[in-house]
């Protein structure tokens, strides 16, 4: 027997936000707004509707202006919905709402008569709108054609019926108006600034972040996971072996003599040194593989999946490319430096630090045969 799924309030509220508004965040927001535009516009319809009821309008111009007026906002609201406006520079499509309203908000001036005087309250929350979405200068560009629109409108009207729209009134709205929109043009390009700066911060901030993980995990001289991290990915390498039974190999790397090239080429030589050493042991090694300098001259290399024999091979290769490769330059003469390493596979049940006690056997061992070598433990 099939039971009927049974939604509670709180499950019915997230389905229809879901329905209404997506799951996407950012379209969420947009779809928020709009909707808001268009409880705006509902809200004007209703005052016009009842001024031009006043003013004596035919019904059938007041009916056409509301169909209209609220229909174009259900099309940007679908527009936004559907995901077409993406495609577009504003997928908010904030300027295109505010210039159709605005245009609305003109075309209700002509048919308010005595109540005209309410458009002008709902025109700055229009403008108020915009002016934390849009940019200062499209701000600006708003409030000219709102200017040109009302401007048109009430020389229309005081010319047609200049009994209701008396010439002088129409120069005083004008008048407020052209006080009014600079006003807000101002306020908008300040919330740009402010908008501005605050991202800024948020830029700055975020790169502080980053720079913070990124000096916990990294050696500050070459760039390499640094001896905390790796401690941490050993013992999660460990964990995997653990789980999946596959073998991993760890190695332990000394430059030979680096105290020498120190004293004979200054500390200034043996920081580049090491820098070219990180540079090149990575590229010697598998992608899989990772390197850390555990300390000094001293790095650990990590070789997920890797038995003794394959990770030889590697160790190996990392160390014919340092002897092969001039690490720096002083006066033109290239600067040569060996490696010596020790190398163990982990064995199942033994701690990390007994795989490093054991790597780090074998490379005292190697230093003890001569140096430029490998030992196995």
């Amino acid at each position: 027997m099939s039971r009927s799924r049974v939604f509670t309030p709180p499950a019915l509220a997230q389905r229809l936000g879901d329905l209404l508004f997506g799951a996407d965040p950012r379209q969420r927001l947009r779809l928020q707004q709009a909707l808001l535009a268009m409880a705006l516009m509902t809200l004007s319809v209703g005052v016009f509707s009842y001024a031009a009821h006043v003013a004596g309008t035919p019904g059938r111009w007041v009916a056409a202006w509301v169909v209209v007026s609220l229909g174009g906002m259900a099309v940007m609201w679908a527009l936004i919905r559907s995901g077409v406006s993406r495609r577009w520079g504003d997928p908010s499509l904030t300027m295109p709402q505010m210039l159709f309203a605005i245009t609305s908000g003109a075309v209700a001036y002509t048919m308010a008569g005595p109540v005209r005087g309410a458009t002008f309250p709902v025109l700055m929350v229009i403008l108020l709108f915009g002016m934390f979405q849009l940019r200062a200068r499209t701000t600006a560009w708003m409030s000219l054609y709102t200017l040109l629109a009302f401007g048109a409108a009430m020389t229309w009207k005081a010319s047609t019926e200049p009994a209701v729209y008396a010439p002088a009134v129409e120069w005083g709205h004008f008048a407020i108006l052209v006080a009014m929109l600079p006003a807000v043009s101002m306020l908008a390009a300040r919330l740009a600034r402010i908008r501005a700066r605050e991202r800024r911060q948020r830029r700055e901030l975020q790169q502080a972040v980053a720079r913070i993980q990124e000096l916990a995990t990294r050696d500050e001289l070459t760039g390499l996971v640094n001896r905390r991290q790796m401690t941490v990915l050993l013992e999660q390498e460990r964990q995997r072996s653990a789980r999946s039974g596959r073998v991993f190999s760890v190695g332990v790397v000394d430059i030979d003599h680096f105290k020498s090239v120190n004293d004979r080429f200054g500390h200034g030589v043996g920081d580049e040194v090491l820098r070219n050493l990180a540079r090149h042991m990575p590229q010697a090694l598998r992608t899989t593989d990772v390197v850390a300098r555990w300390g000094g001259e001293e790095f650990v290399v990590l070789l997920p999946d890797s038995a003794l024999g394959t990770a030889r091979v590697g160790l190996e290769r990392l160390r014919g490319r340092i002897a092969a490769t001039p690490m720096a330059h002083l006066s033109g003469v290239p600067v040569r430096v060996t490696v010596s390493a020790g190398l163990t596979e982990h064995i199942a049940g033994e701690t990390v630090q007994q795989t490093l006690e054991r790597a780090d056997g074998a490379l005292y061992e190697a230093k003890s045969q001569g140096r430029n070598r490998t030992v196995i433990a």
